[in-house]
């Protein structure tokens, strides 16, 4: 049995003794369904854009060039076509079975949900959702694939705005209370995905009191060193596993 066994074996052994499981996950659950991170800025980037990622996904900069917005947004942020992987779906069935309390997810494009996730937290919003800023009427995510430009609302023409943080926007408070609360009372909390690099979401891990912390990500993470179980791989692979 090699190491990365052994660590899944362990795994295994956790999910089964506990039955108040958390998961917080990031990015790298979403990649394995070919999804890539936005901030993985690829050669072809620079012809096409004249600022970085961060920049564009600001809430300044929705405002003042809603247009240059979008466009980057119908390119790098939509992927309709993507489905759960065995991350997704083992989580699913972990609620399932009365194992997992909660997914907090600082992902935006639903998969949890598509698995079959019951009670997901979704930190920074979901593309499925968009709203006109002028009479709140919901579209949804077809309706910005098909529009061009700047979406306008079908009933009064309004902007339309994602369901999404930007930067320089704040979490929705009653998710964010939501989530602490989860966290605090979870007797494991499974770390994956996620380089815990974005705050105020990486931030909810000092929360986690409880008996076991598990952290399983291809990169190291600032947590490693206070994980009782540290696995370095990819988060579908792990779990496709257990």
């Amino acid at each position: 049995m090699n190491h990365l066994q052994e660590s899944i074996a362990e795994l295994k052994e956790i999910i089964e003794k506990y039955d108040n499981i958390v998961f917080f996950g990031g990015a790298g659950v979403s990649t394995e369904s070919g999804i890539p991170d936005f901030r993985s800025v690829d050669g072809l980037y620079h012809q096409q854009y004249d600022y970085p990622p961060e920049t564009i996904l600001s809430h300044s900069f929705y405002r003042s060039n809603p247009k240059e917005f979008y466009r980057f947004y119908r390119n790098k942020m939509l992927f309709p076509h993507a489905s759960p992987n065995a991350a997704h779906r083992k989580l699913a069935e972990l609620e399932q079975r009365g194992k997992l309390g909660a997914v907090i997810t600082q992902n935006i494009d639903g998969l949890h949900q598509a698995a079959g996730s019951k009670i997901v937290l979704e930190l920074h919003g979901s593309v499925l959702r968009n709203y006109c800023e002028n009479c709140g009427k919901f579209h949804d995510l077809q309706y910005i694939m098909d529009s061009s430009d700047v979406p306008a609302c079908a009933e009064c023409g309004g902007p339309i705005k994602p369901d999404v943080v930007l930067y320089e926007e704040g979490l929705d408070p009653n998710t964010l209370n939501a989530a602490v609360n989860y966290i605090r009372n979870a007797d494991v909390l499974i770390i994956g995905g996620t380089s815990l690099a974005v705050y105020p979401a990486a931030g909810l891990i000092d929360y986690f009191q409880g008996e076991k912390l598990v952290v399983i990500n291809k990169a190291p993470t600032p947590r490693d060193k206070y994980a009782d179980l540290l696995i370095q791989g990819p988060i579908g692979e792990v779990f496709s596993q257990v």
